[in-house]
This record gives C-alpha cells, sequence and structure tokens, in this order.
C-alpha cells in the first residue's frame, strides 16, 4: 500500500509529509533523503562543547583580558619584561586547560556512542534498531515499557501508557490509543505499540524545552561551581575601582615615577585574580571524567563528580543492583483443588503472543512457555503503580497475576500469613487470580478474585554486593533499599547483602502523610511496596532532611527518583529511559563499580579544596593590603616579577601535584567557606606581618626597592607554611614536594636574587626582615590558634541549636 502523501512548507528543504505505513515503515531512500533535507533527529546542539567552544572558552575570558590589559600597562609605563611573567603562567594554563578538556571531551564522546540509545525501527518492512539520532522525521518506531520516546510522534497501532512527568510535571501515567500523541523526553511504562515520528532535532517538545533550560546561565551548577563564580564576580567588580584608585594613589598622591605606580597597581591586581583556580577545578573535573571513562563510567553531567564526593545516603533498588537482574520462578505453590494442567494452560495463555514487560515477566514466559489456542481479548498491562497485569480471555475469563496485597487488597488477610512466611524467605511472591469480569485500569474488585496460586520468584545475590555494601558502611555512606516488592522480602535480601539496618523496614502504601515518611527516612534501611511516585517523594524527604542522595537503578519505575535525587546512577542494561536521565551511567552494569567511581568524586572535590586554600591566600592577601593601602598613605610594597614567582612555588607547582593525591574522605561543608576558613589564617598573616614592613620603611625611611625583597621573603615564608599545612598529614611524596619548593625559594633568593631583582639591603634592612621573619610563623600559628578557638565555639553553639530543634 503506498503512504499517502501532503506537502507542508518548513524553512528546511521540502519533503512531503508521510503517513507512513507501520508495517512497512520507509525505505532506506526516503530516510536518507530525509537525512540530506535537514530532517533528522540529531540535537540542534551538541550534548558538549565543540572542541572550538572549548579553545574559545579558555582563551577568551574576562580574566585573560585582564591580564593582557595590564601587560600593556606594564609596558606602558617602562616596567621591565620579567614582571609580566604571569603572561607565561597565564598560558600555561590556558593551554593545559584546553588539551585536558579536550581530550576528556573526546572520550565522553566515544562512550556516549557507545551509549547511544538504541530504538527499534521499521525500515523496509523490517524491524532494526538504529541510533536514535540517526532517525528522520515520518520513520515508524516500536515502544514497549522502559523506552523513553525520543521525538514526538503520532501512535499508529497498540495502546501505551505513558509517564509525561519528566517533560510536564504530571506523574500519573496516561493511557494513549492510535492516533494519540507522543511527547518526546516521556517514557513508556506499560504496553506496547508502534507510532510515527511527526516532529525530529529540534522541533521537537522536549528540545524545544532543553534550549529554554539551557538560556538560564545558573542553570545545573554545582554548589562549588555556583561559589566560584560569586568569587570571580566580586574580585571582577571590585578590580577597576580599585586599580583606579590605587594607581591614582601612588602617581598622584605619593608622587611615585610611572614605572613604580604601575608595578605596584598591576601587583595588587594581579595577586587579586584567582587566576588558577576556576581554571583548576574545570581540569580536574575533565580529568576525572576521562578516568571514569576508562573504567566503562559514562558521565553525562561534570556537576555530579562534585556531588558523588558529597554522597551519604545511596538509595539503591532490589532487582538488579543487590541481586543479579536474571529472576527464575522456584516453585508454584496451589491455592485450589484445580488440576494442575488448568493453572498451566492459564499462565500459558497469559503470558504468549507479547513481549515480556519486566525481568519477572520474563521469568514467568521462560517457566511457562507453551502452545495455546486461547484468544486474548484485551490486556491490562502491568503497572508499577497498581502492581499487577491481567488478561480477558473468549470464553474463558479473566486473569490477574501480581502482587497478593494489591490484588487481593481488602481480602489480602486471607493470603498474608503464607506470603509473609515466603517472603521472610527472600522471595518474591506473586498471586495469579481468577477476576469474575473484565478489569479495569484501577483498584480490582476483592469479591469478584479467585485466588488459584501463589508463585514463588527468587534472583541470586550478586557476589560482589556485600563487600560493596560494607565498603559504603566504612566510609560513613548509609544504604537504603528502595522497592516495589514487599517489604518482607526485600529486609530477607538486603540482610543476605550485608545491608546495615536491613531488620528496619516499612510497608510505604501505608505511608500518607509527610510526617509518616519524615519518620520513614529516619528509622527505616529498607523500603518495600514503593510505587515510582512514592519514590520520588522518599527521595525527596531525604534530601529535606540534610542529606545529598544519590539513587541507582535500572526500571522505568526509578526515574522519577532519579531525577529527583542530587546524583542519578543507571545500569545500561535497564530501561533507556532510565539512562537517559540520569548523570552516570554505568556502561558495563556493575554495581561494584560504585566505590570507586565516590572513591573518584571525592578524590578530585577534596584536592580541588586543598588547592584552592593556596590559591586565596594570596587573593585574601592582595586584597587587604590594596583596600589598606588605600588609608595608609603607603606605597604598595609588592612587584609583579616576585609575586609571580612566589605564586608558582608555593600554589601553582605544589597544587598541581597534589591534585593527584589519593583523598577520599566524604566531603562535608559548603565550598567557599570551608576554603576561606582554611586559607584566612595565611592570608591575614601576610597582611600583619607586610604592614608591619611598610611601618618600619616609613620609620626608618628605607629604601621602597628593598622593603619589597623584605615583602617578597615574608610572602614566601608564609606560603611555605599554608603549604606545610595543607600537605598534613605528611607521607614521602608531600615531603617531598615541601621540601622541593623550599629548595627552590632558596635558590631564588640567592643563586638567582639579580633575576629576580631581590635586592641586598643594608643592615638596617637585614635587621627589619629577620625580625619579622622569625616572627612570621609565630603570628601565623598564633591564627590558626584563633580561628581553631571560633571553630569549636561555633560548634558548641550549633549543636545546642541542633538540640533546641529536636
Amino acid at each position: 500500500m503506498r503512504p499517502k502523501e501532503k506537502s507542508i512548507q518548513l524553512p528546511r528543504q521540502e519533503i512531503p509529509v508521510l503517513d507512513t505505513d507501520p508495517a512497512r515503515g520507509l525505505t532506506a531512500e526516503q530516510a536518507a533523503a530525509r537525512r540530506a533535507g535537514g530532517w533528522a533527529n540529531g540535537m540542534p546542539q551538541s550534548a558538549s562543547k565543540t572542541e572550538k567552544e572549548i579553545i574559545l572558552e579558555n582563551c577568551l575570558t574576562f580574566f585573560n583580558l585582564v591580564f593582557l590589559a595590564l601587560a600593556v600597562v606594564l609596558l606602558i609605563g617602562g616596567s621591565s619584561v620579567k614582571n609580566m611573567t604571569f603572561l607565561v603562567v597565564v598560558i600555561c594554563n590556558t593551554v593545559i586547560g584546553i588539551y585536558q578538556e579536550i581530550k576528556a571531551k573526546r572520550a565522553v564522546d566515544k562512550l556516549t556512542l557507545v551509549a547511544a540509545q538504541q530504538v527499534r525501527t521499521v525500515r523496509d518492512g523490517e524491524l532494526k534498531k538504529i541510533r536514535s539520532d540517526l532517525l528522520v522525521r515520518d520513520d515508524v518506531v516500536e515502544l514497549s515499557s522502559g523506552d523513553q520516546i525520543c521525538a514526538d510522534a503520532v501512535l499508529c497501532t497498540g495502546e501505551l501508557y505513558v509517564n509525561e512527568a519528566l517533560v510536564t510535571g504530571e506523574e500519573d501515567a496516561i493511557r494513549k490509543q492510535p492516533g494519540d500523541t507522543l511527547r518526546s523526553g516521556s517514557f513508556v511504562v506499560a504496553g506496547s505499540g508502534r507510532g510515527r515520528l511527526t516532529a525530529v532535532g529540534g522541533d521537537s517538545f522536549a528540545a524545544r524545552l532543553a534550549t529554554e533550560a539551557k538560556s538560564d546561565p545558573h542553570a545545573a551548577k554545582s554548589e562549588m561551581m555556583h561559589a566560584l563564580d560569586k568569587l570571580i564576580r566580586a574580585v571582577g567588580i571590585a578590580l577597576i575601582p580599585i586599580g583606579l584608585i590605587l594607581f591614582y594613589q601612588e602617581f598622584k598622591v605619593l608622587g611615585l615615577s610611572l614605572r613604580e605606580s604601575t608595578e605596584g597597581t598591576v601587583s595588587a591586581l594581579v595577586g587579586m585574580i584567582p587566576e588558577g583556580l576556576y581554571l583548576l577545578t574545570s581540569v580536574a573535573m575533565a580529568a576525572s571524567a576521562l578516568k571514569l571513562t576508562r573504567k566503562k563510567v559514562l558521565v553525562q553531567d561534570m556537576n555530579c563528580i562534585e556531588t558523588l564526593a558529597r554522597v551519604d545516603v545511596l538509595c539503591v533498588d532490589k532487582t538488579g543492583t543487590i541481586t543479579e537482574a536474571v529472576m527464575e520462578v522456584e516453585d508454584v505453590l496451589p491455592l485450589t483443588e484445580d488440576p494442575p494442567e488448568r493453572l498451566e494452560q492459564v499462565l500459558a495463555a497469559f503470558y504468549s503472543g507479547k513481549e515480556p514487560e519486566n525481568d519477572t515477566a520474563r521469568a514467568m514466559a521462560e517457566m511457562f512457555a507453551g502452545e495455546t489456542d486461547w484468544q486474548c481479548l484485551r490486556r491490562v498491562p502491568f503497572s508499577s503503580k497498581t502492581k499487577w497485569s491481567a488478561a480477558v480471555f473468549r470464553d474463558r475469563g479473566a486473569y490477574v497475576v501480581g502482587a497478593p496485597e494489591f490484588v487481593m487488597g481488602s481480602r489480602y488477610e486471607e493470603l498474608r500469613e503464607d506470603v509473609e512466611n515466603w517472603s521472610a524467605a527472600g522471595y518474591r511472591v506473586l498471586l495469579v487470580s481468577e477476576y469474575g469480569g473484565e478489569p479495569g485500569t484501577g483498584e480490582l474488585i476483592p469479591e469478584r478474585l479467585r485466588p488459584l496460586a501463589l508463585i514463588l520468584v527468587t534472583n541470586r545475590i550478586r557476589p560482589e554486593a556485600p563487600d560493596t555494601f560494607a565498603y559504603f558502611a566504612s566510609q560513613g555512606v548509609a544504604v537504603k533499599v528502595i522497592s516495589g516488592d514487599n517489604p518482607v522480602t526485600v529486609a530477607a535480601v538486603a540482610r543476605r547483602a550485608g545491608i546495615e539496618g536491613a531488620d528496619s523496614y516499612v510497608d510505604v502504601s501505608t505511608l500518607e502523610s509527610d510526617q509518616d515518611f519524615r519518620w520513614a527516612v529516619e528509622n527505616c534501611t529498607v523500603f518495600g511496596r514503593v510505587t515510582p511516585d512514592r519514590k520520588k517523594k522518599l527521595i525527596r524527604a531525604f534530601r529535606k532532611k540534610g542529606h545529598t542522595v544519590a539513587m541507582t537503578g535500572d526500571g522505568v519505575n526509578d526515574v522519577l527518583a532519579m531525577k529527583e535525587a542530587d546524583c542519578g546512577i543507571a545500569m545500561a542494561s535497564g530501561a533507556q529511559a532510565a539512562s537517559q536521565v540520569a548523570q552516570i551511567v554505568l556502561l558495563k552494569s556493575d554495581f561494584s563499580a560504585m566505590p570507586g567511581i565516590v572513591g573518584e568524586g571525592r578524590r578530585v572535590i577534596n584536592n580541588i579544596q586543598r588547592a584552592a586554600t593556596l590559591f586565596l591566600v594570596k587573593n585574601i592577601f592582595s586584597l587587604g593590603l590594596a583596600i589598606i593601602t588605600l588609608f595608609t598613605g603607603m606605597p604598595y610594597p609588592i612587584v609583579p616579577l616576585h609575586l609571580s614567582a612566589i605564586s608558582a612555588l608555593t600554589i601553582g607547582v605544589p597544587s598541581f601535584f597534589l591534585a593527584m593525591e589519593p583523598n577520599y574522605e566524604r566531603v562535608q561543608g559548603r565550598f567557599l567557606p570551608t576554603v576561606l576558613r582554611k586559607a584566612l589564617p595565611g592570608g591575614l598573616t601576610n597582611i600583619f606581618v607586610v604592614l608591619m614592613a611598610q611601618t618600619f620603611m616609613v620609620t626608618f625611611s628605607l629604601p621602597l626597592e628593598q622593603i619589597s625583597t623584605v615583602c617578597a621573603a615574608i610572602l614566601a615564608v608564609v606560603g611555605m607554611l599554608v603549604l606545610y599545612q595543607t600537605c598534613k598529614p605528611f607521607d614521602r611524596f608531600r615531603r617531598l614536594i615541601w621540601a622541593a619548593m623550599a629548595v627552590c625559594l632558596v635558590v631564588c633568593f640567592t643563586l638567582l636574587a639579580g633575576f629576580f631583582e631581590l635586592h641586598p639591603g643594608s643592615s638596617g634592612t637585614d635587621l627589619v626582615m629577620t625580625t619579622l621573619l622569625i616572627m612570621t610563623p609565630t603570628v601565623f600559628f598564633a591564627a590558626q590558634r584563633v580561628f581553631d578557638w571560633g571553630d569549636r565555639i561555633a560548634a558548641r553553639l550549633w549543636g545546642k541549636r541542633k538540640a533546641k530543634k529536636r
């Protein structure tokens, strides 16, 4: 049959819209013509930045332009080219950043290609698996439970129950019949059918939403990146007025030469800029993503690396995570005197002629496979909300298979004892029941049920699961099991897997109010009979309690909860919808990879915080001294050459090596307050001792160039003291780093003093330097002690405040 055609006017190459035959689909020639005409489903914007975008973003930054402008100012002022060595650091940082980001991008893109959604598509009358980005408008695709709809479509055949929560917020499953519209981004929870794609790529509903979301510059940024953005904005706002006022004071008020004024001003501004911090963060994230790709872990959102470092609650599903995904029918327990052959006939007919909707249905279909002459008139597909499926047969009646308590409703007490005894032994228990009448999609009428048999289904504990859960327990991460199964069954399985607190379980179907959910998340480890919307409520309740939550899942029933969690982690072997919404996809579907993933997140963020402390010491000092200098009438005593050399040896080089160190402690506290707290003692020590040096300069009329050398020595000593604190606890590698930086600084102040313009002083200047350098460690450790006392007082007050709230 030839498809009907009609023309449509679009701002692309005009190609007729086809009312494609669902049985034949497009031909290869028709599909190729649509790709060539611009009607392919390839995303309108790449999921990751292009290499050109990476290069431009690393080169054309606000601070790079500021550094270039400062270099021009030094040239105009007649300063030595050596005072522009900060440009060398900027260029090196930029080149390293571009290299690492492009390298990580290429690796992630390759893995993304491997993990790309494969869609069952009808082409030339054959059913083929085609990558979603290669589909074209008018393609016919086959959809079933667990599939995410990759482009807008209209349903041609079959019946689907679709959840549109990811695109509309509406969580109820919507029944779709032939002729109904299917929205891209929604996912199939039950049923099967074929649909014709009507809007692809940038025209689709989901793509338009994504474009709107991307227009928000604050969207999808982690707490750390938000903090860095705020810091950089604050510094950017302060730079220009402070620079202009400082130059005016030095050149006009103090009467210094143009060269001295520009050098002092530029030195203050260069010190205020955290030139390597944002770059270090981006590079570290990219390098971490690259490392994870080698473990067959696809990172779809860089921000989740920080989230993983802060995770203290890990929510897992039972099937596919604790246990292997493959399920087996263990036993059949008749509840009537009917001959066994009749039950086999019922189940053979029930599971024949349709694709299994989930692992349980697959196990049942394999166990009860057989020939049947029963004619099925209508099916009610399995739903995570109702937890049963049904079929109506011509002249044979209707039958229901599902969770006993959901099927029986108010009559569940008749079977409770048997069901809970088998559940306690770790079995998933299914009820097969005859139904008098035709079942709808809502609740069943208990009086119409005639229970036929209980079926025991089981799956094996993953061999690596106990060790994995033991690791999380040792790391202070609470594991919570959230499952649609009977809570007694789930608790038994969790106990066998070695999960702490497995005896504390609750039937979530009995929870009603927000208070009930709060009680459950505070007191329980195992949550059974959880529907998708209640699973989402549980995740939200954990987050409201202040926890950072990661959610692992592989089924369509996990999608809403994964979206609600701080970090969603999907098994690639599960439903497509789960992989599409997750920030991390385990391509090998191996849960034992989780400790390594969490450990990598902790390593990266801990090392970034450690390096950030080193950077912020310089920024606090430069900003504080510049502001104080505006009111003291004294010249800024630091020159750019000294600052560049000392920063490289006390910040840049050590932070690069320390970033490679293992550090697997759970990250706690907010990023910016944490690093500022660690950096303040060093920054304030620098300000105090340098102000003392300036006071000596004014009091004893010491030359500015000699005091600049004294101040450079003070910065070097404080830098080494901060590096000493940062390297704790010391090991061989950290001792080597600290000693190497100390030796390099000594060489700079002795053998290379001429090159770095470190001028020898008079006896008076040498005395001042010696006095201040001896005093510096005392001031630094005193400041540390004061802040430590403050921490203890704050902790005590916070503890009292929390106790009052309870």
